[in-house]
């Protein structure tokens, strides 16, 4: 869980600093207070759901796009320490439901 937070905080104070604010108008758009936010940039604190949205919605940033980030960052880490899944797990699909094919 640990590599977890500090993985997502890596993610999230990048893409505070690529939007160019700082942790006071995150603070301020988010309406999240600044030492919170510096503890999860940090990995040491957890954040919500709900404080992930609140500041995902502050930089104007998709929420799937910071959880992508941070799932290719875990990624990155399991490959440097030689943790291999064999197999992906893949969700079941509801019975009836149609997907259709690109062809």
């Amino acid at each position: 869980m640990v590599l977890f937070r500090r993985l997502l905080g890596d993610v999230l104070r990048s893409a505070r600093v690529q939007r160019g604010m700082t942790l006071r108008e995150l603070s301020a758009e988010a309406r999240v207070s600044l030492g919170y936010i510096s503890e999860i940039e940090r990995g040491q604190k957890e954040a919500s759901s709900e404080l992930l949205a609140s500041l995902c919605q502050a930089m104007d940033l998709p929420l799937s796009d910071v959880l992508r980030d941070v799932a290719d960052a875990v990624s990155i880490e399991e490959a440097a320490v030689g943790l291999v899944v064999s197999t992906p797990i893949r969700t079941a699909r509801p019975a009836g439901d149609v997907v259709a094919s690109a062809a």
